[in-house]
Parts: C-alpha cells; structure tokens; sequence
C-alpha cells in the first residue's frame, strides 16, 4: 500500500487560517453527540460507520470537491492528515440536497452533522451504503489549501480477488475490510478519497447519462478490440471504475468514448459508489479523450448454397422511434449482416409504442422496418408473428414487446398454417416421418408460468433449398426480473449476489429444449436453431438447461475466448445473445458483428450475430 499517504492517529493537525491548532483525537458529549473526530474514526475499518446515527461536530478537513447540480449536490471533505490504518478512509460526501453549498475546493473547513448511511437504489437492492454527513453546518477556517495527494488506482494496486467471502447471500458490510487483498474492500477504503488514473483505457462507451467505463489494468482479460471480458462469475475484472464529470460542461464537455479510446493524461476526482454501477471516479481532471478509431464490423455474405441466419435485438422499435432509428437498423441488416435469410428480432413493439392504450398489433412497426431495408437496398422482406395479450409479456409499459421473424422470399420459404395465436402451445405432428408445427408461426407453451410477464418464444418452419429448417426466436426474461425480483448488483455487500432471475429462464431453456426434442423424436436429424436474445452468459446454468441432453449445442465456442461477447454493461463485454444449433445443423460459421455495444453512439444497445451453414 505504498501509494498511500502515511498515517498518524496520536494527534489531529488542522489549519486555521494560518495557525496549526493541534486537536485530541475526539471527545464525546453526552450519548449521541461526538466532538472533533477525525474522518478515519468516522469512516472506520468496516463498511458501515462506527458513528452511524449520531451526530459529530468540528470534524476537520479540506474540501476537494463539489457537486453543485441535481438533487443530490454537496461536497467532498477529505483529511490530510491520515492514520496508518489502509482501512480507513480519510474522505467523506457532506450531503446538502438541492442546495448548492458555498464552498470551493481547497477550502479548509469544520463540518458538524449527523453521520448516516445512505444505500443509493435502497437497501433491499443489495447495493453497498455510502456514509455521509448530513443535516450539516460548516465554518471555513482558511481557503486555497493544497489538496491531499491522489491515490492512484492501476494494476499494482487492485487486488486480483474481488469480494470478501461471505457464506451464501452472506452480508459482508460487518466484515472487516482487508484492501491488500479485494478490489471491493479497497475501493471502500477509499470511499469519498481523492483517486485517479492514468492513460485510463475505455470499456465501456459514453452512455446518455454522461458516464463511461475504464479499467485501471489493461491486462485484465481484455478483448481484441479493447474490451474487458466478462467470461465467467469469478472473473468480475475488480480493475473496472466508473467515470462520471464535476464539471460543468461548459468548462469541459463530457468526450463522446468508445472501448478501445483512452482518457490520456490524468483522470481523478473523490470515489463515490452510486446505484448504476458502483464505485465511480467523480472527475474533477478528466483526461483527454485519444480515439483509437474503432470500426464497426461487417460480416461476410452467405454463398448461394449457405442459409444465414440471424438474430437481433432492436431495443423498443415502434412507429415512435426517430426515423433515423429505422434507416441505421436497416442499412446494418443490410451492409453489416449482408441481408440474412431470416432474422430472429427481439424487442419489437406495438404500434404506438410505450403508449398504454391498449393496442397489442405491431404491423406497423414491421411494416416501417421492412420498409426502410428495401430503401436501404435490401430484399423485400416478409415478417411473421404473434401479437401478445396486452401487458402480459414485459418490457417497456405499454410497449407489448414480442420476438418476430423476418425472412428474404427469393432465398426461403414460410408455410403458413391457422391456429397461431397469444395462447395456443405450437404443437410438433408427424407428418409420415416429417415433424410438422401445427401453428406456423406458434408458441412454445404460453401459458406455462415460466413465460409470466415476459415474452413466449416463437417457433417457425422454413424451407432452403428443399430442406426443411425450423428457427425459435426467443427473448428471455431479463436479468432485471418480471415480476422477480431482480439480480443482485455484482458489486454490492451480499456476496455471492443472489441472482433472483436465472430460475425463470432455466425454466425457459427447458421448455424451448422440450421442443426441440420434440422435432428431433420426430427426425433426428432435423434442422433446428434456438436464436435470440437470452439474457444469460455461455457458462449460465440457463444455456446448460438448453443444451441439455446435446439437443443444441453452442458454436459460438468456437470462437477464440475473448471474443465471445456481443453486449457491454458496466465496462464489462459479455455474451447475452445467442444462436444455438441442433446436430442435424452441420458446418456452421458463426460472426458476432460488432456493431452497437462498444460505441457510444448505438442504434440498439445489442449486436447482432449471425450463423451460415449448408443444409
């Protein structure tokens, strides 16, 4: 820990105006009122503060930072004279609600309030808590102090362990904290401490709230394309910080980022923890932004002999998305996906969008993206799908998204059949050895309770070429839960995190590999691919339960390791959509087209994949 500050706990030196007064550690007043503590005794060697609930006065120190926007504005009050304890922070968040303080950084002041614990999202969330001054009054006692020295985070420092281990849905916050040993105990060592990095590499985009993710490790399980890889539940990449801005843009605009682009130069502010992502660098420097120029993929066009198909999902299109939305989806299927066959797309929505209004059809919003294809100089797809009951199946509120299918006539065929409809079980008949939908399109068990509050994968027969293939959209419930509760946070203080919403889609994965199964009694070497957006990552126990038996199988394993990924969240590139194939699917290539997530600027927040075979 030789990049921190040494410390000194026998006795406390602040300056007033120009005179060191020298101060006793602390002294209690009566039962619930501390004078003179030091920032370290508040904070504590823990993550819940030994003075939580009690009220402390004349607490020392030098102003390093303010937020003087939004409804959560205060400052950040940092020591500089620490203790010689790693575990304690020598920082704190003075919070002043929607009143912008009247303090600048360098201000030496004494801040008197009460001490509390805040848990950004609520507690129940799982999240970590913040310890913070509120209801405070403050007395400057001198201005333009010299800063305390940044601790610089970077891969010597950051432990390669990332949580302490607690048992099963163990509360950590009563552990001590041990920052030589896990990323999530050192970064709450330095809660509300100055910190910064240096030539900061960029792993997550520019999002529209004005945040973007670096890594203070550039060897920690990076992608080709400059990434940091999420490929296992033990490999969090504890190196990952969040970078939000203090300035104003005025002063400085927020840089638009990319992964791969790197903030040069220094980057550094007091560390926060918020709801969204966990401990975050609140820039006071913000480097400057080196763009690495990162392409977007294209992926190679299918030999005449070759079915390509797709999956993609278009993140809440209707009629009320910007028309640009519309021509950017369609020149990607187009000149990035080189017009696939058949699309499986997730997150269509209804005509009127988020509108609540009690409209479920979605003719309009397929009709408008086959539409902007053919402008776009692509095949004159059809589409083919099932409204849902209204609210029934997720997503947005009023938005009734659904999965559909869209297909290129010149290159497939689609055998319609009646009986597809928001509840009845697309059903597999054997057609003199033939399996055969008896709904074409239908769904796979809608009214299974799996499939409560999130959208029914969708079952389709094609025909290439004289050979009989069968594709299911899918659209797993999301890691935020349906009417589950949601995952909880990677980050937060119960440790392993409860991931609440991976048994509802296990029991997806089973239903739509009872299907395939079906098809297969029939012909065992039927053609079958599972495809879609399915929220869980290659090593889940949810694609385990859809491969069961080798009824499918994931060719995306043949990609090199560190290039399996097509989603990035909090920094970290991870792999949600899939396409699976049965056995009776030979040869295939398969292209994650790296369109989307690594960009700051995304037509959906997900990138499309691909998979071309010869059947």
């Amino acid at each position: 820990m030789s990049s921190r500050l040494a410390r000194s706990s026998a006795l406390t030196v602040v300056a007033l105006c120009s005179t060191l007064i020298v101060l006793p550690a602390s002294s209690a007043i009566g039962n619930n009122s501390v004078e003179s503590p030091r920032l370290h005794e508040i904070q504590g060697s823990t993550r819940i503060s030994p003075f939580a609930g009690k009220h402390v006065t004349d607490v020392p120190g030098v102003v390093t930072a303010v937020r003087s926007f939004g409804k959560a504005r205060g400052f950040w009050l940092q020591d500089p004279e620490p203790d010689d304890n790693p575990a304690t922070s020598e920082g704190i968040f003075v919070f002043t609600g929607e009143k912008t303080p009247d303090v600048e950084a360098g201000d030496s002041v004494r801040v008197s309030g009460d001490v509390s614990e805040y848990y950004p999202g609520g507690k129940e969330s799982g999240g970590q808590s913040v310890t913070q001054l509120t209801k405070a009054e403050w007395t400057a006692a001198s201005k333009e102090r010299k800063l305390p020295r940044a601790v610089t985070l970077d891969g010597g420092l950051v432990p390669d362990e990332y949580a302490p281990p607690a048992e099963d849905g163990g509360d950590i916050e009563p552990l001590q904290l041990r920052p030589e040993k896990f990323a999530l105990d050192l970064y709450e060592s330095l809660e509300g401490m100055r910190t910064r990095l240096k030539d900061a590499p960029v792993t997550g985009p520019t999002s529209q709230y004005g945040e973007l993710w670096v890594t203070a490790d550039r060897f920690e399980n990076p992608t080709p394309r400059g990434g940091t890889l999420y490929g296992a539940y033990d490999q969090q990449n504890g190196a990952r910080v969040k970078v939000s801005s203090l300035l104003p843009s005025a002063v400085q605009p927020f840089p638009n980022a990319d992964v791969g682009d790197k903030l040069r130069g220094t980057t550094a502010g007091p560390l926060d923890y918020d709801a969204f992502g966990g401990y975050s660098v609140r820039a006071t420097d913000m480097g400057e932004l080196e763009d690495n120029k990162l392409k977007r993929e294209k992926t190679r066009k299918q030999h005449k002999g070759e079915l390509s198909v797709a999956t993609y999902n278009v993140e809440n299109l209707s009629p009320k998305s910007e028309p640009e939305k519309f021509t950017r989806l369609a020149e990607a299927l187009v000149q990035n996906l080189a017009s696939p066959d058949i699309v499986a797309v997730e997150e269509v929505q209804d005509n009127t969008g988020p509108d609540d209004d009690g409209t479920v059809a979605a003719d309009k919003t397929l009709e408008k993206l086959t539409g902007a294809i053919k402008e776009a100089g692509g095949p004159a797809y059809e589409w083919r799908q099932i409204d849902p009951a209204d609210k029934a199946d997720g997503g947005q509120p009023g938005g009734n998204i659904r999965v559909a299918f869209l297909f290129n006539p010149e290159r497939v065929s689609f055998t319609d059949r009646k009986g597809g409809d928001a509840d009845t079980a697309v059903e597999v008949t054997d057609e003199d050895g033939t399996p055969q939908l008896s709904a074409n399109p239908g769904r796979i068990e809608p009214e299974d309770e799996a499939w409560k509050a999130s959208r029914k994968s969708l079952a389709g027969e094609f025909t290439f070429r004289g050979r009989q293939v069968f594709v299911v959209a899918n659209h797993f419930s999301s890691k935020g839960g349906g009417d589950l509760d949601g995952d909880q946070p990677m980050d937060g203080r119960i440790q392993p995190p409860a991931r609440h919403s991976e048994p509802q889609r296990i029991d997806q994965a089973k239903l739509v590999n009872s299907f395939v199964k079906e098809v297969q009694s029939v012909d065992p070497d039927a053609a079958v691919i599972a495809a879609g957006d399915l929220n869980d990552f290659p090593f889940s126990p949810s694609l385990d339960a859809l491969r069961d038996d080798e009824a499918l199988s994931s060719p995306m394993d043949r990609l090199p390791a560190d290039e399996r990924y097509g989603y990035v969240f909090n920094g970290n590139s991870q792999a949600l959509d899939h396409a699976l194939t049965s056995p009776g699917v030979g040869g295939v290539d398969y292209d994650i087209v790296h369109i989307n997530s690594e960009f700051h600027d995304q037509a959906s927040d997900h990138d499309p994949s691909v998979i071309r075979f010869r059947p």
